[in-house]
């Protein structure tokens, strides 16, 4: 048997937090004396407490070390535990590389000194015949799920001269998922609609717009000074945004090379 100081040197684990283990049944001393108090361990139960470590150091909380204990021996059912925790900590690896990701984007935005302003202006998107593709994509980053089912005939169409290469976001409010989108390219010629490609002239539209050079970072910044200037002039939005790509990923895997023009429809 074991006093509470040996076990605590041996399995090094505070007094502290084995009296917090024995207050929440995580590991019961194997004695305690009616007289003095003082609790006993047996040598068996190092091995139980360096479990209980090695779940921890995994990130498992004390109430799932308790019920991963019960099932320690039964390998399958352990091994069920440890997948799930481990997809996990996979998940939140993946959310962290995408904060990196902005924080770094962030800093050489700084570095660079870039001026955050945009010039906008008032303009009419001409009517135009246009290839399009309208259909619901799990979020925003999808989009190019439908640019995709455009390619379908692609290879048969002719550009138009400016080919616009327009996405449009037909939801009345920001969405988490299942967004509604139709994306469009104006072209030359006739064609026959396809399952998922339809052409159809889009009738001219006034818009206020404004260039975004570099990566896609900058759409909010950009979608916010949009509003701002459409309301301190005296403009009022009439119908759904929309982005128009003038050089994409499709041209330039360069974000610095990348040219959008955001259009809000006003009257």
């Amino acid at each position: 048997m074991l006093k509470i100081g040996d076990f605590s040197k041996l399995s090094r684990v505070s007094i502290r937090m084995l009296r917090h283990y024995d207050d929440i049944g995580l590991l019961k001393p194997a004695e305690i004396d009616d007289l003095t108090g003082y609790r006993y361990y047996h040598e068996e139960q190092l091995f139980t407490i360096a479990r209980i470590t090695a779940l921890k150091d995994m990130g498992f909380a004390l109430a799932d070390i308790t019920r991963i204990l019960e099932i320690y021996d039964d390998k399958e059912k352990l091994d069920v535990f440890l997948t799930a925790r481990q997809n996990e900590l996979a998940e939140q690896v993946k959310e962290t590389e995408y904060k990196l990701m902005l924080l770094d984007t962030a800093r050489k935005r700084l570095r660079k000194e870039q001026n955050m302003s945009f010039d906008v202006n008032v303009k009419t998107i001409p009517e135009r015949y246009a290839a399009t593709v309208h259909m619901i994509v799990p979020h925003y980053e999808d989009e190019g799920l439908a640019w995709s089912m455009m390619g379908e005939c692609r290879d048969k169409l002719v550009p138009a001269d400016p080919c616009y290469a327009v996405a449009e976001f037909l939801d009345g409010e920001y969405k988490e998922e299942n967004v509604e989108i139709v994306v469009s390219m104006a072209v030359k010629g006739k064609y026959e609609d396809t399952e998922h490609v339809k052409f159809k002239t889009i009738p001219a539209v006034k818009v206020a717009s404004c260039i975004i050079k570099g990566s896609y970072d900058q759409m909010g910044d950009a979608y916010a000074t949009l509003v701002a200037w459409i309301k301190e002039n005296g403009y009022r939005m009439n119908g759904p945004m929309f982005n128009i790509y003038h050089v994409s990923p499709a041209q330039t895997q360069n974000p610095d090379e990348y040219v959008t023009e955001a259009c809000f429809p006003v009257e």
